[in-house]
């Protein structure tokens, strides 16, 4: 298995338009970060988690044409603008199938209505297939994957679990039941938005003490914001088996 963080920002990616804060203006290129998404590549399978407004540009950068399915964490922008630029995907490999819970597929639905329409549709428009699921196991190119359900501020969502990987961003609550879908790991991948409190998103302090809980072999933190600090600093302050990611970080599993 390959890991490739297409992105590792939050919801304004970094820099911010017209942000002058340090972080910003940094000219480390770990601290340029595109929304949060990640490439997880199973022989010939190449599977996508979230598909925001920085799609095109991520897809183009990991170097692949081709995407077997794309899973969705939740409704919000920053994890589903994108879903226009799977058009020359579809165009060349057939319908695109994504995976959903039942909000998710509504609100694709409502704002990209166009990729629906049965009558007078436009030629170009992406073709999807929609596959609804719920918190249980389904497969994609004979691969298992596990949603795992975690709390983001009052809307329930989910994370991935794929072999001894498991993917959750824009956390702030897991429930002991959950939890214990995350035993084993190998590499766990988990928010950090900032050093200060927030309310739907788990801060630095609020990450580590969950991985130190889940006690995986390794953990990378993603969905960060620029008030988090730079990379390098940051980097510091972390356990041996924990890491800042950044954008085109790749890791074998």
């Amino acid at each position: 298995m390959k890991i490739t963080f297409l992105g590792t920002g939050t919801s304004q990616g970094i820099p911010v338009i017209g942000c002058t804060h340090e972080v910003c203006m940094s000219a480390d290129q770990r601290d340029k970060r595109l929304r949060a998404s990640v490439l997880v590549q199973i022989g010939k399978t190449n599977l996508v988690i979230d598909c925001g407004p920085d799609f095109r540009q991520q897809i183009l950068n990991a170097g692949i044409s081709y995407v077997s399915a794309i899973l969705f964490t939740h409704i919000h922008a920053d994890h589903t603008a994108g879903m226009d630029d799977v058009r020359p995907i579809s165009m060349n490999h057939g319908h695109l199938p994504v995976f959903a819970r039942r909000e998710v597929i509504e609100n694709i639905r409502e704002r990209f209505s166009y990729m629906f329409k049965m009558e007078n549709r436009y030629e170009g428009a992406p073709k999807i297939e929609i596959n609804e699921i719920t918190n249980t196991p389904f497969f994609v190119g004979g691969t298992e994957i596990q949603p795992v359900e975690v709390v983001h501020g009052e809307l329930d969502i989910f994370g991935f679990r794929i072999g001894k990987f498991a993917y959750l961003t824009d956390v702030k609550l897991v429930k002991e039941k959950e939890k214990l879908k995350l035993r084993n790991l190998d590499v766990l991948v988990v928010n950090a938005l900032r050093q200060e409190w927030h309310p739907t998103h788990f801060n630095l302090q609020e990450a580590l003490a969950f991985i130190d809980e889940i006690n995986p072999k390794k953990a990378y933190l993603t969905h960060i914001s620029h008030k988090l600090g730079f990379h390098a600093e940051v980097s510091k302050l972390l356990p041996d088996n924990i890491e800042l990611s950044y954008d085109g970080l790749t890791l074998e599993i």
